[in-house]
Parts: C-alpha cells; sequence; structure tokens
C-alpha cells in the first residue's frame, strides 16, 4: 500500500479514538501531503467536517494551479459535498480506499475528468462495515439519512 493511503487510514484511526467516523484523507502535492483529516462532525459538531474537508481546509488557501496539480486521497469514496469540492477546485485525481460499503457520485466525477482509482482495500472495508454495524444511527446521520 501506498505512503498517502497509509496515511489517509492512520487519519481515520485517529478520528475513530476520538469518538467520531472512521474515514480520513490526505491532499497531496508533488509527492507530498499538504492537508490531511478526518471526519470530524462528532468531535466538533460540524454539520460538514467530512474526512476530505476537513483535510482541504487543514491544508489553508492554495492556488488554482496548486489544486490541478493535487491528488486527493481518502479512505471512502467521497459523498456528493465532498466531490463537490474537490470539482470546485479541479482536483484532477481522487484515489479511494474503498466504495464497497458506500459509493458517492463516482460516474459524475469522471464524467467531468476526475480520474479515479479504487483500492478496494481491506483495512478501509473493515473500518467501515464494523463501524457501520456498530453506529449505525451515526453512519445515517453523516450520509444523510
Amino acid at each position: 500500500m501506498d505512503e498517502f493511503m497509509q496515511a489517509a487510514i492512520e487519519e481515520a484511526k485517529l478520528g475513530l479514538a476520538e469518538g467520531g467516523i472512521p474515514i480520513g484523507s490526505v491532499l497531496v502535492i508533488d509527492g507530498r501531503i499538504v492537508g490531511r483529516g478526518h471526519n470530524r462532525r462528532v468531535q466538533k459538531g460540524s454539520a460538514i467536517l467530512h474526512a476530505e474537508m476537513d483535510c482541504i481546509e487543514n491544508a489553508g488557501r492554495l492556488k488554482a494551479s496548486d489544486y490541478r496539480r493535487a491528488i486527493l486521497y481518502s479512505t471512502l469514496s467521497p459523498c456528493d459535498m465532498c466531490s463537490g469540492t474537490a470539482l470546485l477546485y479541479k482536483i484532477p485525481k481522487i484515489i479511494i480506499g474503498e466504495n464497497k460499503t458506500f459509493r458517492g457520485p463516482e460516474d459524475y466525477l469522471r464524467s467531468r475528468g476526475v480520474e479515479l482509482v479504487i483500492l478496494n482495500d481491506p483495512t478501509c472495508i473493515q473500518l467501515m462495515e464494523e463501524f457501520i454495524a456498530s453506529r449505525p444511527d451515526l453512519w445515517n446521520e453523516d450520509i444523510g439519512e
């Protein structure tokens, strides 16, 4: 497994340890992590702090040209909100740990020219399956169900 998805998984595990949802993300530009985050909706009482949103927020203000060279890593297929943010900033590539437990608007992202790589990583799948089984209420809240 590559070091960047491993960093996203570490973020997911940190979120779980904090009492949140185990989804992590890192933003990579020119081979280095410039932002990292995890789902912190529970921890911060936030409506929008999904892992990708937290990651992009933690990267701070970047130039448009920086985003166009970026790769967004996420342990889980990005939802509509997070996919929209990637589209807004024209992030050209998203590497997804898994899309078995949840699948965001991947076809739409592809139709807009975003390259998606789906890893089907067993660790990412296990983190989400165990979490969804133990906290279906919190999971449903997170995805707007």
